[in-house]
């Protein structure tokens, strides 16, 4: 099954033409893709539609198996929510919450997330701690709140809850940057080994070309035209 598949896919801002237009897009369930492109090209607004945040005005998305064109608010809301991890670019963590509420949110919200973390981990505060403990972040910061970790401690937090659950699909905007170029490099390694241990499909936005490397498929998209 492919996590993604677009066909025609085009959108625009009302009284605008259009903000991009994509003939077809495929990735397989388990492969990453890194998109990159010029600002004001789209790339944040692809993710939103593949997250189901906006609505599918032309063409067709499908997600998961899902027809994302086909779906209410709701629904698109429902299938991010139990089948997707989001990682945004300015991380989107509650900061009055600590680390461990934090990356306990997916599971606490969606029943098939706590079901998948307990049928493969025996609960989610055990995937939790391994998360974290592979994706670098000391299980000594637990009990901190969110908003007095460094930004590469915040970072691991998102991803950390981006992945709870297992989910399907990870989609991520800009995740790494704040970090200079080496944490950039390690933090996306880490994040990528982490997903294949899950079968979880990766697909990231960056400005950084240098990370293409790391992905099995490079999408590059235009200002104005055709992706």
């Amino acid at each position: 099954m492919a996590a993604i598949q677009l066909s025609h896919l085009s959108h625009a801002w009302p009284g605008q033409a259009a903000l991009f237009e994509i003939e077809h897009l495929s990735v397989e369930q388990g492969q990453h893709l890194f998109i990159q492109g010029p600002s004001g090209c789209g790339k944040s607004t692809l993710l939103s539609l593949l997250a189901g945040v906006q609505a599918v005005q032309t063409g067709s998305c499908c997600v998961l198996g899902h027809e994302l064109a086909g779906m209410s608010a709701v629904e698109r809301d429902r299938l991010r929510g139990e089948r997707m991890g989001v990682i945004f670019q300015q991380f989107n963590l509650l900061a009055y919450l600590d680390v461990q509420a934090n990356v306990l949110l997916p599971t606490k919200l969606f029943p098939s997330r706590a079901k998948a973390a307990t049928l493969n981990w025996d609960s989610p505060l055990t995937q939790a701690k391994a998360l974290a403990n592979q994706l670098g972040l000391r299980e000594t910061l637990w009990r901190q709140p969110v908003n007095q970790l460094s930004v590469g401690q915040q970072q691991r937090v998102a991803a950390v809850r981006a992945l709870m659950g297992a989910p399907e699909l990870v989609i991520a905007d800009e995740p790494t940057s704040a970090l200079d170029d080496a944490m950039q490099l390690e933090f996306l390694d880490l994040l990528l080994h982490t997903a294949e241990t899950q079968h979880t499909s990766v697909i990231m936005v960056s400005h950084n070309a240098r990370l293409a490397s790391r992905f099995d498929q490079v999408f590059e998209m235009h200002a104005g035209g055709v992706a």
